[in-house]
């Protein structure tokens, strides 16, 4: 299935940014800021704010090094094989893997 669950922008003022969406804009965020990140239901995919340093350290990449950009999009598959596979796959034709899937802190696997 085609999708994008989730688009993360690594920002450089996480105490401003997401009052800016929330306050500014009027969205309503999904998750309490003290968490370290700020999620925003959009109608089928999430916006998520998080410190641009965290998302580099997330990603492992050198920030701003190794043309990080701080914007990670996430594709929700189903299993963890189905992880392996689709990196497995996107490898294959050439595809740079900064982070080889893992387990997170935070009960996912993701790469």
């Amino acid at each position: 299935m085609q999708n994008i669950s989730v688009i993360t922008l690594g920002v450089g003022d996480f105490g401003r940014s997401p009052a800016f969406c929330r306050d500014g804009i009027g969205w309503k965020t999904s998750a309490t800021e003290e968490d370290g990140i700020a999620f925003f239901d959009m109608n089928g995919a999430v916006l998520a704010l998080y410190p641009r340093e965290a998302l580099a350290e997330d990603a492992h990449a050198e920030d701003p090094g190794d043309g990080f950009h701080a914007v990670t999009l996430a594709h929700d598959v189903g299993s963890i094989s189905e992880v392996d596979e689709l990196f497995a796959g996107v490898e294959r034709i050439g595809a740079k893997i900064l982070k080889k899937p893992e387990k997170t802190s935070w009960g996912g696997y993701s790469g």
